[in-house]
């Protein structure tokens, strides 16, 4: 018999059940404005994809699809990774479970893509290495000078992993940024100060879920503190930031025993 359960418990280490951080993985760039002559119809249109993988390339979740039916042969590595044929990324088969969709894009934007670190039936996903990958193409999906995918890991677990990937010949300001729950972790005890911000990105208003916490500090990407604030032991408040410019900022919140950090995204 006690050979039975050590052999049962090293089968549930193996599988990951002890290392499912809940987390929020906030992906963000801008599109990198392509000459008029290589778009497709002479225009600024274009199809657009973003996905989770494994590090190995298995599908997880897509993000955001944009493609218009005159187009669905134009995301063939996503629409083949999602479950779909690379000729159609319209296919009733392509999972598209909680993304954004629409048609093809006109214009070069900028994307705000968060994940839950859950696949698409829900599940949470076990910790490890994972990549964002992004699909742009803006002329026929059969021209390899007009159409790009690109791929950035990230580690999930329970430690924040933040990047600044290069940009590439589609993607510019790329930032991407794993944020572990607020919520107590494996390396947290019932004392320590954490907090839970949503949603994220926002338009100017965080609803923040505080516990142990004695002070809020808020601070840019050059280390300047643009709000602070001395809270109570247990409060849920609001942090209004829409007079502040665009861009991402920092909130900590700490007492006597430690800090927590969180990274948000004001996009108005």
């Amino acid at each position: 018999m006690k050979k039975i359960f050590t052999n049962a418990f090293a089968l549930i280490l193996s599988t990951g059940l002890f290392a499912q951080s809940m987390g929020t993985l906030t992906f963000h760039f801008t599109e990198v404005t392509q000459p008029t002559a290589n778009c497709y119809n002479g225009n600024a249109q274009h199809d657009l994809a973003v996905w989770i993988q494994t590090s190995t390339g298995t599908f997880v979740k897509t993000r955001l699809r944009r493609v218009g039916g005159g187009t669905s042969d134009h995301l063939p590595t996503w629409a083949t990774n999602s479950g779909g044929s690379s000729s159609n990324a319209l296919g009733a088969t392509c999972n598209v479970v909680g993304a954004t969709t629409g048609a093809t894009l006109s214009s070069w934007t900028t994307q705000n893509i968060t994940w839950d670190g859950k696949n698409a039936a829900g599940t949470l996903m076990a910790d490890g290495a994972y990549r964002v990958a992004v699909q742009s193409t803006w002329d026929h999906g059969s021209s390899t000078a007009a159409t790009q995918t690109s791929y950035f890991t990230f580690t999930k677990g329970t430690t924040a992993d933040h990047q600044t990937p290069a940009a590439n010949v589609s993607l510019s300001a790329i930032t991407l940024d794993w944020a572990p729950n607020g919520g107590i972790g494996i390396n947290e005890t019932a004392d320590d100060a954490v907090m839970s911000i949503y949603p994220n990105p926002s338009t100017g208003i965080f609803n923040v879920e505080l516990k142990n916490a004695n002070t809020v500090k808020i601070s840019n990407t050059l280390g300047a503190v643009v709000y602070e604030q001395n809270v109570e032991e247990l409060l849920n408040t609001q942090i209004d930031l829409s007079t502040f410019a665009n861009g991402i900022y920092f909130i900590t919140v700490a007492n006597e025993k430690g800090s927590s950090v969180k990274k948000v995204m004001l996009n108005k």
